[in-house]
């Protein structure tokens, strides 16, 4: 194969390459883009959407994703009767050829294992929860619990994948990138899109979390979550380095805008406007989010009431609770807080309540709070992670110990908060927690819920993308009218 020729070839080159950019620019060619996908030109801050298609109920939402798989059986599905078939194999005519994970394939021997906790019955509503959760207990009145969550996947990272983009497989964007992309963000100093991550007492090695969990995917990078850690610099490169003061920070970005436009006008790449956008918004998160991570002006009963310690003992779950009502207070559309460590495929009984503790007292703050502040007439706040544990033992059965494998058939979801109905429960499993027998919630049917509580129809919020509409649904998905107030 011939080499190229620097001097011959390389005009022949910018020549072609200038033609294929330049004839993306100008109107006509904004034109020919729009009809090729319209999609692209949507305002970042106002989003794709003219405007929702019915009334919103929610304006935000925040997502406390329990990451591993919370037992259900253990917390929140209470069977009394399973007493009676504890150290009993579970029978066939209830695991129906299960497909299981390969930690407990090899297992010849499944026996069914009874809750090893006390169980009480909260509020009004009489919502039965496991003695690990009593703080919950008191917002027993505000949940809305479903009890018939279900999903095909059995392993963390497709299952996680699924519940956050509607697919198995990574590449799709995730729920709250699409509400970014759909209807935009209520401030634009901050992200409409925002995860914070903290570490449980329980599974300390439990399943990383992949940054595309909150990815925009084929959407503009604009779209994707922002990250804020709970040390050093909320965010990353977000100061300004040594020496460099803000003016010329704002210069640096001005003539950086500059040359991206350009390449922008030459090349049609969304992109680089997306690019643009990210630096503007980086630039105005460096006056924004000092204020908003600043807790100082928080009162001192506020901090004991979502369990906030210095010393940092909270696993950092707690202050990234108040992280996220300062943050809705402000605008933000979509919070998601990850806890990892409940992937208890042993020492479930030691690990699980360390897991609770974090959590409890935290969440149950976070509901209060956003009541007393009349946050929660219009803000959802969801708990819940990918899927559920199995009945029966992973390992071996002790008198104090035990595990339990992964569980998509049944597991259960809290909501709080706006347009859904409170101290309400929906869904039945059987009496070994193990098969949905009435009114079971796929994880699309919940997606396809959560846009219709922000005013979206699911099968209207769309993206052109390898020759075909795309949505977070897919090509499924029903609203679960019977949960909304």
């Amino acid at each position: 194969m011939k080499g190229l020729n620097a001097s011959s070839d390389l005009p022949r080159l910018l020549t072609r390459r200038h033609f294929f950019g330049r004839m993306s620019a100008g109107i006509g060619a904004a034109a020919l883009a729009s009809v090729m996908n319209p999609d692209l030109f949507g305002s970042p801050a106002s989003g794709i959407l003219p405007g929702v298609h019915f009334t919103p109920k929610v304006k935000r939402v925040i997502w406390l994703f329990m990451s591993g798989g919370p037992s259900h059986i253990d917390l929140f599905d209470y069977k009394p009767g399973l007493k009676q078939h504890h150290g009993e194999q579970l029978p066939g005519s209830i695991r129906m050829g299960q497909r299981l994970t390969g930690m407990t394939s090899g297992q010849t021997s499944f026996p069914c294992v009874a809750p090893m906790f006390e169980w009480k019955q909260h509020g009004r509503s009489g919502l039965w929860l496991s003695e690990l959760l009593p703080n919950m207990g008191r917002v027993a009145d505000d949940l809305c619990v479903v009890r018939s969550m279900w999903t095909e996947a059995i392993n963390h990272d497709p299952a996680v994948t699924y519940i956050q983009t509607g697919h198995q497989q990574a590449g799709r964007p995730a729920l709250g990138s699409w509400l970014s992309y759909g209807i935009g963000s209520e401030n634009r100093q901050l992200p409409g899109f925002v995860v914070m991550i903290s570490q449980g007492s329980g599974n300390k090695t439990d399943q990383p979390l992949s940054t595309r969990y909150w990815g925009s995917g084929f959407l503009p990078g604009e779209h994707q979550g922002v990250r804020f850690r709970s040390q050093g610099d909320p965010v990353l490169y977000l100061s300004n380095p040594p020496g460099l003061e803000d003016n010329g920070r704002r210069r640096m970005l001005d003539a950086a805008g500059q040359l991206n436009s350009m390449a922008a006008d030459a090349f049609g790449d969304p992109e680089i406007n997306a690019r643009i956008a990210q630096y503007e918004m980086a630039y105005r998160m460096q006056a924004s989010v000092p204020e908003l991570t600043d807790l100082s002006g928080e009162s001192a009963a506020t901090l004991a009431a979502y369990g906030v310690r210095k010393d940092g003992v909270d696993g950092g779950f707690a202050r990234n609770c108040l992280l996220a009502r300062r943050m809705v207070e402000r605008g933000v559309r979509f919070v998601q807080l990850f806890h990892r460590g409940w992937d208890q495929h042993g020492d479930l009984p030691r690990q699980i309540r360390g897991q609770c503790q974090d959590v409890d007292r935290p969440s149950a703050a976070l509901i209060e709070d956003l009541r007393q502040r009349g946050l929660l007439e219009d803000t959802l706040v969801i708990w819940g992670g990918e899927f559920g544990r199995t009945v029966y033992s992973q390992g071996s059965l002790t008198k104090d110990n035990h595990g339990r494998d992964h569980h998509g058939r049944c597991f259960t979801l809290l909501m709080a908060g706006a347009g859904v109905k409170a101290g309400f429960s929906y869904g039945t499993t059987d009496d070994y927690c193990y098969n949905i027998v009435e009114n079971p919630v796929h994880v699309h049917d919940l997606n396809a819920t959560l846009l219709h509580l922000m005013g979206i129809d699911h099968t209207r919020l769309t993206f052109k993308f390898q020759g075909r509409q795309f949505r977070l649904t897919d090509i499924h998905g029903e609203v679960v009218r019977a949960i909304l107030s």
